[in-house]
């Protein structure tokens, strides 16, 4: 049998989900799409559409997030 180079193929469908957000986090949501938008020319149509690069960002960036997940790893 042949070896490949790529075990697995991993499952990078988009999973839709249901958030209830507060007024205010929503407000400002809406404002945040508005300056990026003036800042990259760029209109955001949808505001909500910002919440999965910003979650991507904001996991990222958490050091402690990313110590805590190698430690996982390495059990």
């Amino acid at each position: 049998m042949t070896k490949l180079k790529l075990s697995t193929v991993p499952d990078d469908r988009p999973v839709k989900i249901t958030v209830e957000l507060p007024a205010a986090v929503h407000r400002d949501l809406v404002a945040y799409a508005e300056v990026l938008g003036r800042e990259t020319g760029q209109p955001v149509a949808d505001p909500a559409r910002l919440i999965a690069p910003m979650l991507a960002r904001f996991m990222a960036t958490d050091r402690a997030f990313s110590r805590a997940r190698r430690d996982l790893k390495g059990d």
